[in-house]
């Protein structure tokens, strides 16, 4: 019987992880700089309204 190879299956795992959390992050940084571009005063002023 084939033994599983778990260090691989956990690495590809990892992989794919970081693979999902990296494309998050830049659809939600186009999605900042495209409601910039549309508004760019509005995204200015919400820095000083904190």
């Amino acid at each position: 019987m084939a033994r599983s190879n778990y260090q691989f299956n956990k690495r590809q795992k990892e992989l794919a992880r970081k693979k999902k959390k990296e494309e998050k992050k830049q659809r939600k940084l186009d999605k900042n700089t495209i409601k910039s571009e549309e508004n760019p005063d509005q995204s200015e002023n919400e820095g000083e309204n904190q």
